[in-house]
């Protein structure tokens, strides 16, 4: 399989017609004419309208701004960008009470989900000062390290929203 290059032309069944942008290993992201920035698998089902024959280098620039951002989201509190799964976007999240006389509360999920990241970057950040902290001891570390892994363990119920496997929280496995 021939990687395509940046400023190939694709029409995708679902998104319609885009221009390649970036490339990574696994993935192509597409600018769409009506949906927008998105990504899409390298192997996805589209058509080639014009192929750009540029040599594609395997570490992208996205790859090398990612790596950037987890350095200073190391060493600081800058928040990654996680998208929001497809199926999602411009959805509502109802919260309908037993009591039919109380009245429903709608919330857009886009609005959901940044809190939830939000909560996930500010756990991140407290797992970090946690780790790093001259004054706990090695067993203090370890213990809170394990209260935060429960509390990854559950937050899973929502990595449902996000697009990037990547993104999904993660808690203790099971063996």
């Amino acid at each position: 399989m021939k990687i395509l290059g940046i400023g190939s032309r694709i029409a995708h069944a679902s998104l319609g017609l885009g221009v390649i942008t970036n490339v990574t290993s696994k993935h192509y992201w597409v600018t769409f004419i009506e949906n927008g920035l998105e990504t899409i698998a390298i192997d996805s089902e589209f058509e080639v309208i014009e192929a750009v024959e540029d040599d594609v280098d395997t570490v992208s620039f996205y790859e090398v701004e990612k790596s950037l951002k987890n350095l200073l989201q190391k060493w600081s509190d800058v928040t990654e960008i996680s998208p929001i799964a497809d199926r999602w976007k411009k959805g509502t999240l109802i919260l309908r009470p037993a009591d039919q006389n109380l009245a429903d509360k709608e919330i857009p999920i886009d609005t959901f989900f940044h809190k939830i990241v939000m909560v996930r970057d500010r756990i991140r950040v407290m797992e970090q000062k946690i780790n790093s902290s001259k004054t706990l001891d090695d067993q203090d570390k370890i213990d809170l390290q394990q209260y935060i892994t429960r509390i990854y363990g559950s937050l899973t119920t929502f990595n449902v929203l996000f697009k990037l496997k990547a993104d999904n929280f993660v808690g203790a496995r099971s063996k």
